[in-house]
């Protein structure tokens, strides 16, 4: 694993580790770097860390809530950066996907853009930067 230096990287509580670490893996490309059923590090391209997975059962994590006590994610929506939204978004659709809207231009982002959920219902907005 690329290290990168200081930064922050999200980790998620979800239902199913495996099950959650696979659908990152095929719409986004990530690939697993540390795989099992109680914990994921999902790498970049780059080699580069871009989102942990940890089973809903986290005594170890103080802080942490877990998702069936309320809404995934409230508060929070993810951004996934692409050079491609509209390929992103036609995997998703044939995954299955919960998608939440179809990929459009946001004006203030300078972006086209689209939302859809994770299988655990955190919110994901892919965002495709156009050219000054």
């Amino acid at each position: 694993m690329a290290a990168t230096g200081p930064g922050l990287t999200p980790m998620l509580v979800v239902r199913d580790v495996a099950a959650s670490s696979a659908w990152y893996v095929k719409l986004f490309g990530f690939a697993s770097g540390h795989g099992g059923d109680q914990f994921e590090m999902l790498l970049g391209v780059d080699g580069g860390l871009e989102l942990m997975l940890h089973h809903r059962e986290f005594e170890a994590h103080p802080g942490m809530t877990d998702p069936e006590e309320g809404t995934p994610g409230r508060g929070v929506l993810f951004y996934y950066r692409t050079e491609d939204a509209q390929t992103v978004f036609d995997r998703a659709r044939a995954m299955g996907a919960d998608l939440l809207d179809e990929p459009h231009l946001n004006p203030n982002a300078r972006a086209i853009e689209f939302t859809l959920r994770d299988p655990d219902g955190y919110p994901i907005s892919v965002s495709q930067r156009l050219p000054a």
